[in-house]
């Protein structure tokens, strides 16, 4: 089998990333992150567990359906009911469909969780890949777990598999443990060991327990493997997976040193990012590489001398190069018609229908009467309110607060509910924690703050402030965003967000 000349980059946020806790995307968020992956032109996206709940299953179909570049994957255990839903799910993707199924191979998983001894595994993994093969010529095997299973054992089921019909193999560090030089000796020893891998690909699934998901995804690339799994801000399960920013970018800017790259329209990178943070609720750190806000920053006096002579004694890459636009220009006034608000947002690259557009601009016409510049990042921020596919069951109306070292906090709100508007009042140990407290008792559901983040999002002195949220409601952990010039206003908005997406949870899942 020829080897790809790139490496493949096998996207895994709607799928691994979505399992991040409060992290869960609907429908529509999920195809516009879906959509975003084929800007980035990945090559595969994984896009669900269809077996997992119906949800799932939707969303794997309608990214099959919608999505036409990239091959798309589902997820599945060596089940036989897992992998006819996915088969199903998939089967308007047709030739590009990908059936990725998985089996626990560790010896900690054989006696805790599987029960099964090694034999068994084995038969269970040839039988799972011979089986979707009967739906897919794609299919992908990945040993969950393999990093810590005996290299002879793993050795033996990928052997197996192999034979079974698998064209893809995928070698998880699915705990985060091993470290790049472990990694290198396993992936070597697997080469020597099983000579049948030189006619399937060899991907990688790295998570970041240790922060080392990166690290271990390009040793594996030096050891010849061609696929990563990936996630956009590297969000996923416990501390995440492999950042697809970081590794793609590492791969381009030491191309000298891999020798290989991705396909990957790097300059879509920092849009993903964004995307992603917004519809999931969680927060890109400041510093984090290639996407953070500070990833361009330069404050050294040192290091701003160096820069102003010239730009790489401190750069090693150019913001532009991922998609960051710096000095972002005026774009709009309070003045601009419709069609003119239309007509910019289809220059973003932003598409809406006309009834979210009417919205959308009356929010825009809102802000320009509070703001004296906006920005495209302030139109992003609005747009995030108002193309979802979670219900708005409560909208604040209005909020009122009264503060000071000297007072009591006090707010008053007013929410509508299906056209109807109701008010009540409320006290805290400060004004977000008193709107807070009016909202549990004006909708007679009360959540658990578990935590709480502010930051600016846009420019200039009247930037809008984002607050991001994550509220507990019984089982359920829910990540939402609200944005406001008044940070108090962010807050409740950001915490109205989660109400009405953990009631659209409680509904799909017929508790309501």
């Amino acid at each position: 089998m020829k080897k790809p000349d790139h490496v493949i980059i096998f996207d895994t946020t709607l799928r691994d990333g979505e399992q991040c806790p409060g992290a869960s995307m609907g429908l529509h968020e999920k195809l516009q992150v879906a959509r975003q992956l084929e800007k980035l032109n990945v090559d595969i996206i994984e896009a669900g567990f269809p077996a997992a709940s119906p949800g799932d299953f939707e969303a794997v179909k309608k990214d099959a359906s919608e999505i036409k570049k990239c091959r798309i994957a589902g997820l599945a255990r060596c089940v036989k009911g897992d992998i006819e839903k996915c088969a199903e799910a998939l089967k308007p993707a047709g030739d590009r469909a990908r059936i990725h199924v998985f089996l626990a191979t560790s010896a900690i998983h054989r006696e805790f969780k599987l029960k099964k001894a090694k034999d068994e595994i084995i038969r269970q993994a040839v039988e799972g890949v011979a089986y979707a093969k009967k739906f897919c010529k794609d299919v992908q095997f990945s040993p969950e777990d393999a990093s810590r299973t005996e290299p002879e054992f793993l050795a033996e089921v990928v052997r197996a598999v192999i034979a079974a019909g698998a064209t893809t193999v995928n070698i998880p560090d699915t705990v985060g443990f091993t470290v790049p030089q472990e990694f290198r000796k396993l992936l070597t020893y697997l080469h020597e060991h099983v000579p049948e891998l030189k006619d399937v690909v060899v991907h990688v699934h790295c998570h970041n327990d240790l922060g080392l998901a990166v690290a271990n995804s390009l040793a594996a690339v030096e050891c010849g493997a061609r696929g990563v799994e990936c996630t956009v801000n590297g969000i996923g399960e416990r501390a995440g997976n492999c950042s697809l920013e970081e590794l793609v970018m590492a791969l381009k800017v030491r191309n000298d040193h891999y020798g290989i790259q991705s396909r990957v329209r790097t300059q879509e990178l920092f849009p993903a990012s964004r995307l992603v943070s917004q519809l999931t609720g969680m927060m890109v750190q400041r510093n984090k590489a290639i996407v953070g806000a500070n990833a361009f920053a330069h404050e050294s006096g040192i290091h701003q001398d160096g820069m102003l002579k010239h730009r790489e004694t401190y750069e090693i890459m150019r913001p532009e190069d991922v998609g960051v636009v710096t000095g972002t220009d005026l774009v709009l006034g309070k003045h601009s018609g419709r069609a003119g608000f239309s007509a910019h947002l289809k220059r973003m690259g932003i598409q809406v229908s006309a009834e979210q557009l009417q919205g959308v601009y009356d929010a825009f016409i809102a802000l320009a009467d509070k703001k004296k510049v906006v920005y495209d990042d302030d139109i992003v921020e609005l747009l995030r309110e108002f193309i979802s596919d979670v219900p708005r069951v409560y909208a604040i109306k209005c909020l009122q607060v009264s503060a000071g070292n000297r007072s009591i906090p006090t707010a008053t709100v007013q929410i509508e509910k299906d056209g109807q508007v109701v008010q009540d009042s409320a006290t805290g140990s400060g004004p977000v924690e008193a709107a807070l407290k009016a909202i549990d008792r004006l909708t007679g559901v009360k959540g658990e703050l578990k935590s709480f983040a502010m930051q600016a999002v846009t420019h200039g002195e009247d930037a809008l402030g984002e607050a991001s949220v994550q509220v507990k409601y019984g089982d359920d952990l829910v990540a939402a965003k609200g944005s406001d010039i008044d940070i108090v206003m962010a807050s409740a908005k950001a915490y109205v967000n989660a109400l009405n997406r953990h009631l659209f949870i409680e509904k799909g899942a017929g508790k309501i």
